[in-house]
């Protein structure tokens, strides 16, 4: 099939038309997909090294408490950024149900160690400061 356009001197020039327009625009939204995808990275990298920029600059107070917030924190900001690539890596929504399980499954059970290790850093801290004798007994 042939297509007739007006090029700048105003002429008629005949132009071929693509073997296949569908092959095109597929291949054309998979670059920009592709690209959009890498843009997408690059601001959750610079986001994710902000967060741990952030929290490796907090004081943790000197206590086990505040250092074992601080570690979870940096670990996990770690296992979502870990998350997020494993995602952008999916193929299809299979992928995605996947990478969405075994990551819920891991954050679930971090959340149970580090809230048991926490309780015990508050206690112990709690147990350890001067201030302890100012509260009364029950």
């Amino acid at each position: 099939m042939l297509y007739y356009i007006l090029n700048d001197t105003h002429e008629d020039t005949t132009v071929a038309k693509a073997s296949n327009p569908l092959e095109e625009l597929n291949v054309t939204a998979k670059k920009a997909a592709e690209q959009t995808t890498e843009q997408a990275l690059s601001a959750a990298n610079g986001y994710f090294d902000f967060l741990r920029k952030t929290v490796s600059s907090f004081p943790s107070g000197g206590t086990d408490l505040g250092e074992h917030l601080k570690s979870y924190a940096e670990k996990n900001i770690a296992a979502t950024q870990d998350y997020i690539h494993k995602l952008s890596q999916a193929k299809d929504f299979q992928d995605v149900v996947r990478i969405q399980t075994e990551f819920m499954q891991t954050q679930f059970s971090a959340f149970g160690e580090q809230t048991k290790i926490l309780g015990e850093a508050f206690t112990n801290d709690a147990a350890k400061s001067p201030l302890k004798n100012l509260i009364p007994s029950m």
